[in-house]
């Protein structure tokens, strides 16, 4: 099992919870009917999101998420949720990065332009299968942003150009850089589990454009199916609301924990079926 963990910018809240405490139950279920389980699950330990925090608390990049790294072990041994048997980072994965993003080149599913790397995805005549979505309709609401030398507005970026010699960046064929979020993950699960694995796991919101993309390079490259099952928890809303920063709505898990405790905490965020939304409040 591979399960897309959290980027380490700051503490993780009740709708990040939800997945933790939904796959540590499967994998728990698996183990006690019988199965030998493989369970990974990766941080996020370089992206735009942490350079940002790290220019707030003036910090380097990577001293920022081995913080939150040690936050998201607390709070998750306060809800209980057992340790993956490999929590790898993308900073320790870079060489392997690169080799994924070379042979993409190689194959001609990918190109360099000005020092960022991008993956042709109409090259992919599959793109859109496991959202459903169809690539024509993709395309009339895709954009090339400011500053961005992509191809087709469709292409993602599989290595991003340092911008400013503080930015943490690597050295590559491309000049210095760092990974695009969606070869982070495909690149680690082929790591420690191969170019096929039973199940991928995440919350709803990845589903596109995360590993819609993740799924697309793989099979580019290695030509056969990412995974055989892909399991997706709904989001968790709080007051009948979605949480978010502009509502001032968010609630950290350790402060529901906290407020809770484990077993019941685990219960609630267990109490529907892990498609459905979660709403939490008072009266929940």
């Amino acid at each position: 099992i591979y399960v897309c963990g959290p980027t380490v910018y700051n503490y993780f809240h009740i709708g990040n919870a939800r997945p933790f405490v939904v796959f540590d139950t499967l994998r728990r279920f698996f183990k006690y009917i019988g199965y030998d389980v493989k369970f990974v699950q990766n941080f996020t330990d370089v992206d735009d999101k942490i350079i940002n925090k790290a220019k707030e608390e003036n910090l380097p990049a990577l001293e920022v998420s081995e913080k939150y790294i040690k936050e998201y072990f607390k709070d998750a041994e306060a809800l209980n949720v057992i340790k993956a048997d490999v929590h790898p980072k993308v900073s320790e994965h870079i060489e392997d990065i690169i080799e994924f993003i070379s042979t993409l080149i190689e194959k001609g599913y990918a190109y360099e332009a000005d020092g960022d790397v991008y993956y042709i995805t109409r090259k992919f005549p599959e793109y859109g299968k496991l959202s459903g979505q169809n690539i024509d309709d993709l395309e009339s609401g895709a954009r090339i942003a400011i500053g961005e030398v992509k191809k087709d507005p469709l292409d993602f970026a599989l290595w991003k150009a340092q911008k400013t010699d503080d930015e943490i960046a690597w050295d590559s064929p491309w000049g210095k850089g760092r990974p695009g979020w969606h070869i982070e993950c495909s690149t680690m699960s082929k790591k420690h589990l191969g170019t096929t694995i039973d199940i991928h796991g995440g919350g709803q919101d990845l589903k596109f454009p995360h590993h819609e993309n993740e799924a697309a390079q793989q099979e580019a490259m290695h030509g056969n199916t990412l995974a055989n099952y892909w399991v997706h928890n709904a989001m968790v809303n709080i007051d009948g609301q979605k949480m978010s920063k502009s509502l001032g709505n968010t609630m950290w898990a350790k402060d529901v924990v906290l407020s809770l405790g484990t077993n019941l905490t685990r219960w609630l965020v267990s109490s529907v079926h892990y498609r459905k939304e979660l709403n939490f409040s008072d009266e929940t």
